[in-house]
């Protein structure tokens, strides 16, 4: 029977702006075939009929609720308010726009139990459109260049492996909502870092992995919600992302002893993410050159990499727009009355050159719906203060 003074978990839910994915959200946790939990039901100053949607569920024994008065600026003062206020053993981080499998914690916390060591267990996510479609598991389109086959598998390994193996690359937790966690794990490694706006859940995942062992089922329990309701600030975001990114793998450098090639990975899967803001002229100065001089203190090979990324964005990505296409464009019919294939352009490896509305081109890393991506979508479109410059 669910004791309501000290549950095995404790859901918390914070939400901005999310108010018709709310329901389905908070129906899907109150769901669940385990039932000893609590529900702490947290709002960011919404803008639209959130919190009357949230105060319905008012009169639960199980939940509660708290608005706050004025936006944090960053979903990640929320993560810590609300395991602040969890009474559970175990945490849960529902976010506001997915959704969840009626036995996501039954699985989870079994997991737990069964294995005091590991820190923390997730499970693998189904990738969401804001309609509802399902389009696939959310670590398709780029995890399948780290490992193709580890996310296909039930895993228990060490934290301290997997993070100088995999999470050097990329956050492979792709959905905090896939997660759940050990409270006394996230108090002691000091929750998740406020001073950073997009990346402290890769950051807070990596801390905990290194104090344990590291849990994944590989049944698609979580419903992992992709929909861009706006992109006000996206650039901003995008200037962030990528000081927040070689921040977080600069503090790994620091925490473990990678291997050279597992550094060149990371150094790769990172560059179109940091070399973008650097060549846009639209970007203060000053920030090109805070951003250059971090890539460079994780990357011996940084002005290399950026003289190539310059070199496709300025040059290569005009003419294949303004040339090489239309040139295609003519010579198709005689082409295609030869009998003649089209040639494919060589691809550079992991990065292309994609248009842009204001007419500039831009590198952009293949693995476009990577965690550090998906982020600056989320945040840019939720929290308006997260691109904003903080105070170093």
């Amino acid at each position: 029977m669910n004791n309501i003074s000290k549950p095995k978990v404790s859901v918390v839910v914070p939400n901005y702006n999310h108010a018709r994915f709310l329901r389905r959200r908070i129906e899907s946790v109150l769901g669940q075939s385990l039932q000893d939990f609590e529900v702490i039901l947290l709002d960011d100053c919404s803008t639209d009929d959130s919190q009357s949607i949230l105060s319905k569920y008012a009169d639960d024994p199980r939940v509660r609720i708290d608005f706050n008065e004025k936006n944090s600026g960053t979903p990640f003062k929320q993560w810590n308010k609300g395991v602040r206020l969890a009474r559970g053993e175990y945490v849960w981080i529902a976010e506001s726009d997915d959704y969840a499998d009626e036995r996501l914690l039954e699985r989870l916390v079994a997991t737990l139990e069964a294995e005091p060591e590991v820190v923390f267990a997730y499970c693998r996510s189904w990738r969401v459109t804001a309609d509802g479609r399902l389009d696939g598991f959310a670590d398709d389109s780029y995890m399948v260049d780290v490992d193709a086959k580890k996310w296909t598998m039930d895993y228990f390994v060490d934290g301290r492996d997997e993070c100088r193996n995999y999470f050097v690359v990329h956050n492979i937790v792709p959905n905090a909502s896939a997660v759940l966690f050990r409270k006394t794990v996230y108090d002691r490694v000091g929750g998740a870092d406020e001073t950073l706006r997009m990346c402290a859940d890769w950051k807070l995942w990596v801390a905990m992995a290194l104090t344990g062992r590291v849990a994944y089922l590989s049944e698609p329990l979580n419903y992992y919600r992709f929909h861009d309701e706006s992109v006000r600030g996206k650039d901003k975001c995008l200037e962030v992302a990528a000081e927040e990114s070689l921040h977080v793998i600069r503090w790994m450098q620091g925490q473990i002893a990678i291997s050279d090639s597992v550094l060149e990975k990371s150094r790769k899967a990172h560059s179109g993410l940091w070399i973008r803001p650097v060549v846009n002229g639209r970007v203060p100065l000053e920030r090109r050159r805070l951003i250059l001089r971090s890539a460079m203190a994780v990357d011996p090979h940084a002005l290399r990499r950026l003289m190539w990324g310059a070199f496709l964005i300025l040059i290569w990505g005009p003419v294949r727009v303004h040339v090489w296409h239309p040139l295609l464009d003519v010579t198709r019919p005689v082409r295609h009355a030869l009998g003649l294939r089209q040639r494919m352009v060589r691809q550079i490896p992991k990065q292309e050159i994609v248009g842009q509305k204001e007419g500039h081109e831009a590198l952009k890393p293949a693995h476009a719906n990577s965690p550090e991506l998906r982020r600056v979508e989320r945040t840019a479109s939720t929290h308006p203060e997260a691109g904003k410059e903080r105070t170093r």
